[in-house]
């Protein structure tokens, strides 16, 4: 691997260096459709509703953007790389570090998914499930980097992790010319700051958390990130123990951004009408944001053109085996 581009400050992360990775990346990540619908079709005011399927991206989530950045723009070691991950972001480092023929150990937690444990070992990582929490994977994780001297990918509060995921929003702006608000779910905040930094104060966003795992939400009331409660359906993939300190301060520097919270009773809602309207697998964490439009928690104005990002197809809510 090249050497190169070492994680930076909060500013690194701007629109101009997201299209400048997303140049790099763009051989290794799909271009993931969106599917144009009006917000009646779903029993609430008319009015444009974008989705952005990112589900369908590579190792199912937009994770693969952040991880192709990671190993495109870092100099890798002979150990390789090491991330800790919910599910997702270890799927995604995995299959990137296949693609590139790199050596990767992911640590995830007990509350992993089967389905995301599954996916990760399919792609030939070595795995390692330890702990109760993404916290304490993340601490053996780190465990490992000393004993071996791997590369750390963080999962959201890392420059290039940022970069990769507001490649999403360049895409986004691209599909949706005439969206004015976009809705995007929050764990670690790296999907949203990316977002942020990638429109640039061009659009308003709005970040979805489930009301059990409010981390952007206590960091934005203390002033900085806190910890939070870990309790929600989406604790796989929406639940660290806080918002990071670099993602919280790219989110901070457009204070037009919101952040509303949702009950797990409404995602899994969301979860069953993208499935029961449009035929679309979700796994709760990729629903929060719809379902914050579908229970009121936030209501766009007459007129205002609303993008919802999907993200997240690990889950086993769908099963074929039969």
């Amino acid at each position: 691997m090249p050497a190169g581009h070492p994680t930076g400050p909060a500013d690194a992360v701007s629109r101009r260096g997201i299209a400048a990775v997303e140049r790099e990346i763009r051989p290794y990540i799909r271009r993931t459709p969106v599917i144009s619908l009006d917000r009646a079709d779903f029993g609430l005011a008319p009015g444009e509703l974008v989705l952005k399927l990112e589900q369908l991206q590579h190792s199912g989530s937009f994770k693969a953007r952040g991880a192709f950045t990671n190993l495109l723009r870092r100099e890798i070691p002979a150990a390789g790389v090491v991330a800790a991950s919910g599910g997702n972001h270890g799927a995604a480092v995995a299959y990137a570090a296949g693609i590139l023929g790199v050596p990767a150990r992911i640590f995830v937690p007990e509350v992993s998914s089967a389905a995301k444990i599954s996916r990760i070992r399919s792609y030939g990582a070595d795995l390692v499930v330890t702990g109760a929490a993404y916290s304490e994977a993340l601490a053996a994780s780190q465990g490992w980097i000393t004993e071996s001297g791997a590369l750390p990918v963080h999962a959201y509060d890392q420059v290039e992790t940022m970069l990769g995921a507001g490649t999403l929003g360049i895409e986004l702006g691209q599909q949706g010319r005439s969206v004015t608000t976009v809705l995007a779910g929050v764990g670690g905040g790296g999907l949203l700051a990316g977002i942020s930094a990638a429109y640039d104060g061009q659009v308003r966003i709005v970040g979805v958390e489930p009301e059990g795992a409010p981390t952007l939400s206590y960091a934005r009331t203390a002033g900085r990130p806190v910890d939070a409660p870990v309790g929600s359906v989406a604790v796989d993939s929406l639940a660290p123990r806080r918002v990071g300190e670099l993602t919280f301060a790219v989110i901070s520097r457009y204070p037009g951004s919101s952040v509303v919270l949702v009950s797990d009773e409404a995602i899994r809602s969301a979860q069953q009408v993208l499935w029961d309207r449009l035929r679309l697998v979700a796994e709760p964490g990729g629903c929060a944001a719809f379902a914050a439009l579908l229970s009121g928690r936030y209501l766009p104005a007459p007129g205002e053109s609303v993008a919802v990002v999907i993200s997240g197809a690990n889950t086993a809510a769908v099963d074929f085996s039969r």
